[in-house]
């Protein structure tokens, strides 16, 4: 017998199956707006400025797939969602999407009936600390109080973790990101566990950030990413390729400074196609044939985005690491444009 799992009240996977996946593109073009499931609020990949304009890394993920589809990358419904809410949502067709720093697993995949179209982060779960505690390693954290969001892949990896190194520890239980770092600062636990990227983006919204640092080991892998429901490809292949690009833009040098005059034509086919100069790509995944241009111009191509919203000149701080292309020895690949 098929398993099936619960989140809260509701079932996952019967939602899933109750909504009619298979439409999506034309529910978002009637619509005229692209609803996308965001963090309830994490600094440097979603979260509201001074004016309530959302932005982010995970921002500029949909607002590349409205631009995509719709042609208006301020064509979006930012809907903050929890880590409780955020499949629920998605199953239950209150947005079209999610980006908002989600692990691929298996479960995701096939017991929730989730697509995950691509990763625009590889990460890892990592700690975050007071210095005044004097740790300088996880492995000496025996004991210790932790906060941990519920009904995340962190929950699993942390007492994987104790397990195998033979400590023990007192978790306490949060909803949020939000009142993760209130618990945090407030003294209610020792550390706060996540995914670095997300203990970096924590900790750099800190009054005192260097009062705190991040341990060195890495306890997990967590490759982040945009997804979708199971049951209507069409749709997927568009947040897919949207994403990819991105990715291809950088790699091919195609930049939000230059992108119009390439545009205009040249002697690389790969260029011409995404740009919608060469070949029909638009028509194949239902769109304009200026679809992927539209949706670098969004924001920029990754490295653009990586480095404007999260990158080593922001207060986030992150380097490109495992997230660097391939071709410089990271993990970010994208297929052909063929």
């Amino acid at each position: 017998m098929k398993k099936t799992v619960f989140f809260g009240a509701l079932t996952v996977a019967g939602l899933a199956a109750g909504v009619a996946a298979a439409g999506t593109l034309d529910d978002v073009k009637a619509r005229g707006k692209l609803n996308c499931g965001v963090s309830t609020g994490l600094v440097g990949f979603a979260s509201p400025d001074a004016n309530g304009r959302w932005e982010g890394f995970d921002v500029g993920v949909c607002r590349a797939v409205a631009a995509a589809t719709l042609g208006d990358s301020d064509a979006v419904n930012f809907v903050p969602l929890s880590s409780k809410t955020r499949f629920t949502a998605l199953s239950s067709g209150e947005v079209d999407m999610l980006a908002r720093n989600t692990t691929w697993t298996l479960s995701r995949d096939a017991d929730l009936k989730l697509d995950f179209v691509g990763v625009n982060y590889y990460d890892g779960q990592g700690f975050l600390i007071p210095k005044s505690l004097g740790v300088t390693s996880a492995k000496d954290l025996d004991g210790a109080t932790v906060c941990i969001q519920t009904g995340t892949t962190t929950e699993l990896n942390l007492a994987d973790f104790f397990r195998v190194n033979g400590i023990s520890y007192e978790p306490v239980p949060v909803e949020g990101n939000a009142e993760a770092q209130k618990q945090y600062l407030a003294g209610a636990c020792d550390t706060l566990t996540t995914d670095a990227s997300a203990l970096a983006a924590t900790r750099a919204a800190f009054e005192k950030p260097d009062d705190h640092v991040v341990l060195p080991e890495i306890i997990s892998k967590e490759p982040l990413g945009p997804l979708v429901r199971h049951g209507d490809n069409e749709w997927g292949d568009i947040v897919r390729w949207s994403l990819n690009a991105l990715i291809s833009a950088e790699e091919l040098g195609i930049t939000s400074a230059n992108i119009d005059e390439l545009a205009k034509g040249t002697n690389n086919p790969e260029i011409n196609r995404i740009l919608g100069t060469e070949g029909s790509m638009g028509e194949m995944l239902g769109l304009e044939a200026n679809w992927a241009m539209n949706a670098i111009k969004a924001g920029g191509n990754f490295a653009e985005l990586f480095e404007a919203n999260i990158g080593e000149s922001t207060p986030i701080g992150l380097s490109r690491g495992l997230n660097a292309l391939w071709t410089d020895g990271g993990l970010i690949y994208s297929p052909p444009f063929r």
